[in-house]
């Protein structure tokens, strides 16, 4: 078995180096349109639909980008999306006008689905059945590692100069080289192929798991609103461009941290009582920090404080999707990711915008309160589900995924439309 994993980690690692490219650009370009928004002087509202722009794009491209994909082939579709995508963040610093951004965003957001969706299936084909969760784990790992790098090249150079949106530009079209030149065999794609199971239905999936539906629209609320505002948040709390790298970098480094220990300890109990607990702590907490915490506390705890939140309310992706998959058919988990996908984008795309009309009325706690809030519901619906069903006896193995759910999950969708326009046609 270790051998099988060693063979196939040296045959992907060009992959996993084109992806993990892919995630610092990604994570660098978000927090450096935020903070030049900011610095523009763009109303919060602007820099939130911004924020959801990246997020509509990603539904999108889930939606649309496998047909590229089986029309053109990997490598040709990775190779048109990259460079489609490494020459956004140039428009950005070119044509800085708030209502553009977010035009530029959507194209971003459909840009990198496609690029994900061809890095995993690409991982899927490569990798055995006895190998392919401990290859997903390591892909998620690697996602969660180089959003926390790209995170602290926002100290490079000021967001308000050209160098870094260049150096956005620079990171992706890098990773078009190990991806094209990578020794893995693109999966060969079948006309009218499809994943062979249940196609997308989300009244099936509140069915089977009603707390994993609604939860995992509150889990986007937040994640989205922290990805997106968070820069915002802490560049209007005074930090410079360096201590707001170093804070989102630790709201992120929270997350990688705990989100293999919470997976492990999911196993064991029953997940939905976790994610509660999870959400109960991550609501408390941040009313205490809304009405305790001085407006501008020493940075070591701010940095506590984020990294805090991103240990409670990081990992819940992976551990609603743990829960969900325990719930439902064998046949039917990749449907399953895909309508949780849906659900996690449309409140990630609804939390920068809900949180940015909230910040420019009510000022810079309003994005704590709108997660507050998400995270409350999150509890509140966990508790309420508990009481009308109990544990499923079989569980399935829990995997890490990225901190954003941008990798399985929009495979998932690809393999359902695929699926739905074959059963049509």
């Amino acid at each position: 078995m270790r051998s099988s994993l060693l063979t196939t980690l040296a045959t992907v690692f060009a992959l996993l180096l084109g992806y993990a490219l892919l995630q610092m650009g990604n994570t660098l370009q978000g927090s450096l349109l935020t903070l030049r928004g900011g610095r523009e002087g763009f109303p919060a509202l602007a820099i939130g639909l911004t924020g959801s722009g990246f997020y509509v794009g990603l539904m999108a491209g889930s939606l649309l980008g496998g047909g590229l994909v089986r029309a053109v082939g990997h490598t040709r579709a990775f190779a048109a999306l990259a460079a489609i995508a490494s020459t956004v963040p140039l428009l950005h610093v070119m044509l800085v006008y708030p209502w553009l951004w977010p035009l530029g965003r959507v194209m971003t957001g459909f840009c990198f689905a496609g690029l994900f969706i061809v890095v995993e299936s690409w991982l899927n084909g490569a990798s055995t059945s006895a190998v392919r969760g401990q290859i997903l784990s390591i892909y998620g790992m690697t996602g969660m590692i180089a959003g926390v790098g790209g995170q602290m090249l926002l100290t490079i150079a000021p967001p308000t100069s050209f160098v870094p949106f260049c150096l956005v530009s620079i990171i992706i079209s890098l990773a078009l080289v190990p991806v094209v030149l990578s020794r893995a065999q693109a999966p060969v794609q079948n006309d009218g192929e499809s994943a062979g199971g249940a196609t997308l239905n989300l009244r099936r999936l509140y069915g089977q798991s009603p707390f994993g539906v609604v939860a995992a629209a509150l889990v986007g609320i937040s994640t989205g609103s922290f990805y997106s505002l968070g820069p915002l948040f802490a560049q209007r709390s005074g930090l410079d461009a360096v201590e707001v790298a170093t804070f989102m970098a630790m709201g992120s480094l929270g997350g990688f941290l705990f989100t293999w220990p919470m997976g492990w300890l999911s196993d064991r109990i029953d997940r939905r009582r976790l994610i509660v607990g999870l959400a109960t702590t991550a609501a408390l907490a941040l009313l205490w920090m809304l009405l305790a915490v001085p407006e501008h506390p020493p940075r070591s705890l701010t940095y506590l404080l984020v990294a805090t939140f991103g240990a409670l309310v990081i990992p819940a992706y992976s551990l609603i999707l743990a829960h969900v998959n325990d719930h439902v058919p064998p046949g039917e988990f990749a449907a399953a990711s895909g309508g949780l996908l849906i659900l996690w984008g449309a409140g990630a795309a609804a939390g920068p915008l809900i949180g940015g009309a909230a910040m420019s009325a009510m000022g810079n706690q309003a994005l704590g309160w709108l997660i507050m809030g998400a995270q409350t519901g999150i509890a509140a619906w966990g508790l309420y589900r508990m009481s009308q069903r109990a544990a499923p006896d079989a569980k399935e193995d829990f995997l890490v995924m990225p901190v954003q759910p941008v990798g399985t999950e929009l495979v998932a969708v690809a393999e359902e439309v695929a699926a739905e326009r074959s059963a049509a046609s």
